[in-house]
C-alpha cells in the first residue's frame, strides 16, 4: 500500500493507516506525529470527560509532591466513555494492528499532564523500561489536548534510539512509585523537540529514548492521553512472564486469562 486509504469519520474520532512512508518513517526514527486523530468535537468531549475525572481524584499541582501524584492519573478509561471508546476502538488500534501484527491488546490507559506551573522534569527512559513486555514491538501513543510546544514541555526524542534496543537500565521499585526515570547519557545534540497540534497522536516504539521538560508557560496546560499497545500474547518479564493482562482488540491469544479478561472495564 503506497498511499493512505481513505479516512474514515465518527463524530468524534478521525481514522486513518499509515502510508508506506510513514511506516518506514516511524521503522527508522522511532516515533512519527500522525496526524489528527480526533474531531473538534471528539477532542472537546474526551478533554472534558479526562478533566472531570482527573479533578474528581487530583488535588491540583504541588511542588512538594511526587510526580506521579502531580502529573499521572492511571486508567482513566474507568472514568471516561469517550476514553474508554478512543482506546478500545478508535483510530489508534488500526494503526496498532499495522505495526504489531493481527493480534494486539491493550496494555496502558492513563493521564499524563504538566498543568501550567509544573516545572518538575521527566528525565530519559525508554517506556519498555517502566514495565518491559515481551515481544519487544509494544507501541506508545500520546494525544495531545493542548497544543504542545518547547515552553510548555512537548516530549523530546532522539531519533533513531531505539535501534539500540533494551538499554540495561535498573528501574528500582521506589522509583518506580515516586516516578522518577534513571537518567541516562544522551547526545544533546541528536535530542529533537516534537511539537503537536491538540487532537494529534503521536507514535513512539518501546524502545525509543524521550523525556520531558517543565511546563514553564504560565498560560498554557500541557495535557496527554497516554495508551500503550501491545501483542496479544505479550508478557510481563519484571513480573515472571505473566501474561500482560489487558482487553484483547484484535485477533486471538494463547492465553486463556487474557482472552476472558473484562473485568474491571479491562
Amino acid at each position: 500500500m503506497s498511499e493512505a486509504e481513505p479516512q474514515r469519520h465518527s463524530e468524534l474520532f478521525v481514522y486513518r493507516r499509515l502510508t508506506d512512508v510513514q511506516r518506514a518513517q516511524f521503522e527508522n526514527d522511532g516515533y512519527l506525529v500522525v496526524g489528527e486523530t480526533l474531531t473538534v468535537a471528539g477532542l472537546e468531549t474526551l478533554r472534558s470527560e479526562c478533566m472531570a475525572a482527573w479533578n474528581a481524584s487530583k488535588e491540583g499541582f504541588h511542588p512538594d509532591r511526587t510526580w506521579l501524584q502531580n502529573s499521572l492519573l492511571a486508567n482513566v478509561h474507568h472514568y471516561s466513555e469517550v476514553a474508554r471508546r478512543f482506546y478500545f476502538e478508535g483510530p489508534l488500534v488500526d494503526i496498532a494492528e499495522q505495526l504489531i501484527g493481527p493480534n494486539i491488546k491493550a496494555a496502558t490507559s492513563q493521564l499524563t499532564f504538566k498543568l501550567r506551573g509544573n516545572t518538575m522534569e521527566f528525565g530519559w527512559h525508554q517506556d519498555n523500561g517502566y514495565g518491559e513486555l515481551e515481544p519487544y514491538n509494544a507501541i506508545s501513543t500520546l494525544t495531545a489536548f493542548d497544543d504542545a510546544d518547547e515552553e510548555n514541555g512537548c516530549l523530546r526524542v532522539v531519533p533513531g534510539s531505539h535501534q539500540r534496543e533494551q538499554l540495561a537500565v535498573e528501574h528500582s521499585i521506589a522509583d518506580k512509585k515516586a516516578g522518577v526515570a534513571i537518567e541516562l547519557k544522551v547526545d544533546n545534540s541528536e535530542v529533537l523537540p516534537v511539537p503537536m497540534r491538540a487532537g494529534q497522536s503521536l507514535l513512539l516504539n518501546c524502545w525509543t529514548l524521550h523525556r520531558s521538560e517543565g511546563n514553564l508557560s504560565k498560560e498554557r496546560d500541557r495535557r496527554v492521553l497516554f495508551m500503550r499497545y501491545a501483542d496479544a500474547d505479550a508478557v510481563e518479564v519484571y513480573n515472571g512472564r505473566r501474561p500482560r493482562l489487558g482487553r484483547l482488540l484484535r485477533g486471538e491469544t494463547k492465553f486463556p486469562e487474557v482472552e476472558a479478561f473484562e473485568a474491571d472495564l479491562g
